[in-house]
């Protein structure tokens, strides 16, 4: 049994393989064919990239923050979303979570907003969405930027709109273990079609490949308005997308029906608190987080039981890159990273092997 697992169709492979011989393996027609299937699953705009990580830099940048602006996120996060923000220039401002859901308690996001405040990133944990009417709602009313770091939660919806169809931004990640991988890569969701149009520009230098002229000199004539990034996928990567996208809606409905599984049996169990679940939203399932009693007494039962564990992620407020600014108090933060850990949630899981996870965890520890 595997804690993640990686889905590579043979479509996927077949794919890659016509791409490779095709000779064009950067930015081109495959990456335009992956966005266009990105957009039939509901998301606003999706401009492809190479990470999931320059997402969240290129959405920083066409927001406008920059030097001596604060961005308010979650510690409960990989580290990325913090150094995106050190990246531009900008300071990450660490808010409480909610320990019964592991995202961003929207009060702790309001009490942190100061004069140089311009944006937060609200991060989906596992694949949950975060309170965003609340967040938004804040956000209006003091004038900030709301970017959506949704590296865990394509295929996620709140009251009935997907994940990356909601915001301004919003960010995912395709990284290998994802439950969509291009090997490695990421989109960028923009509400405003000409925000996605300049953020296709700014992924390659700055440079409006589609708007400039052929030239007799051989390079063609543009010109360069604003610092870009070399940030764009490339068609192998788009081609891996495009035939893992083949099967995705039910592998990700295998996924939502494991993790409604482990929430239906383990509701009740010793030692176990499951986190909360409301009826207005739809996790991802990349994750299965919970909080135990005892964590460590908990994880050796399940190594000795074969059952792989683990935390994934703790708090990133205290590594020494972000200390810069102090360690501030996260009561919430502090009780996740003491309890929580997730068990093995993919559709590579066969119904034996859920029950046998759910026998592992009753069993005790």
């Amino acid at each position: 049994m595997e804690f993640f697992n990686v889905t590579v169709t043979e479509e996927a492979v077949q794919e890659t393989i016509k791409t490779l011989r095709s000779t064009w393996l950067s930015e081109g027609a495959k990456v335009k064919q992956f966005e266009q299937k990105l957009s039939e699953l509901g998301l606003s705009n999706p401009v492809a990239l190479n990470s999931g990580t320059s997402a969240l830099v290129l959405a920083l940048s066409l927001a406008g923050v920059g030097y001596s602006d604060d961005v308010i996120i979650p510690s409960q996060t990989f580290c990325a979303t913090g150094l995106a923000c050190l990246q531009v220039g900008a300071e990450p401002v660490f808010a409480d979570i909610d320990p019964l859901t592991g995202n961003i308690d929207p009060k702790s996001f309001e009490a942190s907003i100061t004069h140089f405040t311009r944006a937060v990133i609200p991060v989906h944990w596992g694949g949950y969405p975060c309170d965003l009417d609340e967040i938004h709602a804040i956000a209006l009313q003091n004038g900030l930027v709301v970017i959506e770091d949704a590296a865990h939660a394509l295929g996620s919806a709140y009251k009935g709109n997907p994940i990356g169809s909601i915001s301004q931004f919003t960010c995912f990640s395709f990284q290998a273990i994802k439950h969509l991988t291009t090997g490695d890569g990421g989109c960028l969701c923009c509400k405003d079609e000409n925000e996605s149009h300049i953020a296709k520009s700014l992924r390659w230098f700055g440079i409006d490949r589609e708007g400039s002229r052929p030239s007799i000199l051989g390079e063609r004539d543009f010109d360069i308005e604003r610092v870009g990034y070399k940030a764009h996928m490339n068609d192998v990567a788009a081609s891996i997308g495009i035939g893992n996208l083949i099967g995705f809606k039910e592998r990700l409905a295998r996924r939502k029906h494991i993790g409604e599984m482990y929430q239906y049996r383990l509701s009740h169990t010793p030692g176990v608190i499951v986190l909360k679940k409301r009826s207005d939203r739809e996790s991802a399932y990349w994750l299965f987080t919970m909080l135990v009693e005892k964590r460590e007494d908990f994880i050796k039962a399940m190594q000795s039981r074969e059952i792989p564990v683990s935390v994934v992620h703790q708090g990133i407020h205290k590594y020494t890159v972000f200390k810069h600014w102090g360690i501030p108090e996260l009561p919430g933060q502090r009780i996740f990273d003491t309890e929580h850990i997730c068990l093995p949630c993919h559709e590579g899981l066969t119904d034996e092997q859920v029950d046998t996870v759910v026998e592992a965890v009753q069993a005790g520890w």
